[in-house]
């Protein structure tokens, strides 16, 4: 096979960022993506409907003239979350989930939920209108190994709310191990899985072996390589309980390779192309249509895009940015450490 023509694919996990940095990275999204659920972690972050209005604005006015793309608003909750707003938030049919943020988990999660009791309420709300859950599954504790974060996340925290509330619609974003891969399975219609483009193609390795890469580095962290392997297998499989959520977050490369570096890779720019040289890999190129356009519509209950993007095998491989530049400085494009050769046509 040396072209494919895909139903315009959308990204179910997206950062943005805001201002001059969503003016510079947004124009690599909407190049190739016809919508997005964009993720509302900002500093302040994005709480109530109005202020999902309001960021919802502040994207469509960075979007360049000629381009078309459509952001799915979310909200952050937090311990203070109303839940008569959320359900307007989803009756106005602008907010189409709410992200769970375990407090300090990742990037901006400082306004996370500590106590799970403390927001029953918004999601018992959540679970009578369907509206999803998008959930950064990892544990906080200190005393939790970093590599199994997400494994406790699932025994002690994703798998006592489900029993507990068993029609609670959950998205569980970014997963990045077998056990991920295995609850996601077996977890019925009511839950889904999003996997990004990088945790397919790197394992710890990459981000360790023979020195730090910081542009590796990322929350939740890559793992050993059976995990990896899992992740590709579950893409790959056809099960519509596993879709594309990009997790592509733009930090400056100044934070990215600081003593403390950011968490994050920004993979934009050159994720269809990564993705079809997977799915060739595996034998799976048949696959790649449902995983990027159609898995992720039919549960969040939307219509498939009307358009389409086609992709072109050729002897040459693709070449893209090594950096976008941005007002704040520059944003390292994932190196994915290999020649790809399917490219996006225009």
């Amino acid at each position: 096979m040396q072209r494919i023509t895909l139903p315009r694919p959308d990204d179910w996990h997206l950062h943005l960022r805001d201002g001059a940095m969503l003016r510079a990275v947004l124009p690599e999204t909407a190049r190739h993506f016809a919508r997005a659920i964009v993720m509302p972690n900002l500093v302040p972050p994005v709480v109530t409907l109005d202020d999902a209005l309001a960021y919802r604005d502040r994207i469509l006015a960075a979007l360049p003239e000629g381009m078309s793309f459509q952001p799915l608003m979310t909200l952050y909750l937090t311990e203070g979350t109303d839940p008569a707003d959320v359900e307007r938030a989803a009756a106005s049919g602008l907010v189409k989930a709410v992200k769970l943020y375990p407090a300090g988990a990742t990037t901006n999660s400082q306004s996370g939920v500590r106590d799970l009791t403390r927001v029953m309420p918004v999601l018992e709300t959540m679970a009578r209108i369907g509206l999803p859950l998008c959930t950064h599954g990892e544990v906080t504790d200190p005393q939790v190994d970093i590599f199994d974060r997400e494994a406790v996340f699932i025994d002690t925290v994703l798998a006592p709310l489900r029993r507990r509330l068993p029609e609670l619609r959950v998205v569980m974003e970014h997963i990045t191990t077998e056990e991920g891969v295995a609850y996601a399975a077996g977890g019925g219609e009511n839950l889904a899985a999003t996997i990004t483009t990088h945790h397919l193609i790197i394992n710890r390795n990459h981000i360790l072996a023979g020195g730090i890469r910081p542009h590796y580095y990322c929350l939740p962290v890559a793992k050993r390589e059976k995990h990896r392997l899992a992740l590709r297998r579950a893409a790959t499989s056809g099960n519509p309980r596993y879709f594309l959520g990009t997790d592509s977050a733009p930090h400056v490369d100044a934070l990215k390779e600081h003593a403390c570096g950011c968490a994050g890779c920004f993979t934009a720019t050159n994720t269809l192309s990564l993705l079809a040289h997977v799915f060739e890999e595996e034998g799976a190129l048949d696959r790649l249509e449902g995983f990027t356009s159609r898995h992720g519509p039919a549960f969040y209950r939307l219509p498939v895009n009307a358009g389409t993007i086609a992709l072109e095998k050729r002897a040459e491989p693709c070449t893209w940015p090594e950096k976008i530049h941005a007002e704040p400085g520059p944003v390292t494009v994932f190196n994915p450490g290999f020649p790809v050769h399917w490219h996006v046509l225009p």
